[in-house]
């Protein structure tokens, strides 16, 4: 990814998104500060920003949920699938290469009664979601991951996913490749009647990828950590890593090696992947996180030192890609400062100021943000509409 002054959203226009029948604003590439009550739809203009990147978003919600539902025609009932209108989020962006507009949406299902999304770059349309990671990266914090560290390996999977993709935008083709071919190589077991030659393609494509994935993830923490030992200020400094069959192999043989062992234990594995899929693989890695040397695991530390974790995370995430690549991704924090202390939100504001970075932040306490009046853009959302009130005006509560 080029040097580039900054990735930011310069307009974003949704249709039938969530409670947004139609919504078109404009920001001039500032961070972005979003105050209402709750159910305002703060968290939707978010979740519109995370469907620019690959994957199903901040909610990971069927794309058939995400659309907005209109009374139903006589006969017809509520939460129907006819009565949901096919959605579309489109921006103008200061992406990796320039501005350039990204597009996407919900194209119904198809034949195969699949929900289908459509991806457009400058207006054309383009068969992998991958492709929007070439021009911009989003990373996001929401209430929802406040428990990332104590739940299921999967979110926390995404979550480091995501990160990566903003660094190496070619991660995300090569997570869809894997999975895809994961999928079509248990059908073939299952099947029982697939040819060797073609059974053993499949299973040298998923070995190649699988250790791209794994080195991906790898080099990305080993820089995260680095960065995160350097950091000054009030937020913790986590020791991550990530931990997996292929991680492992990694540190300890070269990857030509790793290719050919994971390779062999696929073609091992074939009798019991046939009843329960693909047992082994980087779709089994986990992101762990401890705080400092001595400290707890992550999983054992208190609600808000988690947040805390993630924070220190994605700050440092960002000062890296500044860095090294010129420009932050965009990034989303929903419902993230009224958890944090004085101190530790004037040094969000202060990283935010630094990097550059184009943060979008939720919130219902307006006096809260403003000590960024003089440097972000500033809405009151209510009722699905967007004002630009003075701060000094908004509701308080």
């Amino acid at each position: 990814m080029p040097g580039h002054s900054r990735l930011a959203v310069r307009r974003l226009t949704l249709t039938d998104f969530r409670c947004y029948q139609s919504l078109r604003f404009e920001c001039d590439g500032s961070p972005v500060v979003l105050v209402g009550p709750n159910g305002a739809g703060k968290t939707n203009l978010l979740e519109a920003i995370s469907c620019l990147a690959p994957g199903r978003g901040l909610r990971r919600a069927r794309l058939s949920d995400i659309a907005c539902r209109r009374s139903p025609v006589v006969g017809q009932k509520v939460g129907d699938a006819e009565s949901a209108h096919r959605w579309a989020v489109a921006a103008e962006i200061d992406g990796a290469f320039g501005p350039v507009s990204l597009g996407v949406g919900w194209a119904g299902a198809g034949e195969d009664g699949k929900e289908k999304r459509e991806t457009r770059i400058d207006g054309q349309p383009v068969g992998y979601q991958s492709a929007l990671s070439e021009h911009i990266g989003v990373v996001w914090l929401t209430p929802a991951q406040d428990r990332l560290f104590i739940e299921a390996p999967a979110g926390r999977r995404q979550f480091l996913d995501s990160l990566v993709f903003a660094f190496d935008p070619a991660h995300a083709g090569r997570v869809q490749a894997f999975d895809k071919g994961r999928r079509d190589r248990t059908k073939l077991l299952r099947e029982g009647r697939a040819d060797a030659v073609w059974l053993a393609a499949v299973e040298r494509g998923m070995a190649e990828r699988a250790v791209a994935i794994a080195a991906a993830r790898l080099d990305l923490v080993a820089r995260l950590a680095a960065e995160i030992s350097a950091a000054d200020g009030p937020f913790p400094k986590p020791l991550v890593e990530v931990r997996g069959l292929l991680e492992n192999w990694l540190l300890a043989m070269p990857a030509l090696d790793v290719e050919e062992q994971y390779r062999a234990r696929l073609e091992a594995d074939r009798p019991t992947d046939a009843e329960a899929g693909t047992a082994q693989g980087p779709h089994r890695s986990d992101l762990w996180a401890a705080l400092g040397q001595d400290g707890p695991e992550a999983a054992q530390a208190s609600t808000g030192e988690q947040k805390a974790v993630l924070i220190a995370m994605v700050l440092a995430h960002g000062r890296l890609l500044t860095r090294l690549r010129g420009a932050a991704p965009v990034m989303l924090l929903d419902e993230v400062v009224a958890h944090l202390d004085g101190t530790r939100r004037a040094a969000l504001f202060e990283s935010i100021r630094s990097m550059g970075a184009q943060v979008w932040l939720t919130g219902t306490e307006p006096e809260l943000f403003a000590p960024l009046r003089d440097m972000a853009q500033m809405f009151l959302v209510k009722d699905a509409t967007l004002t630009t009130t003075p701060i000094e005006e908004w509701p308080r509560g």
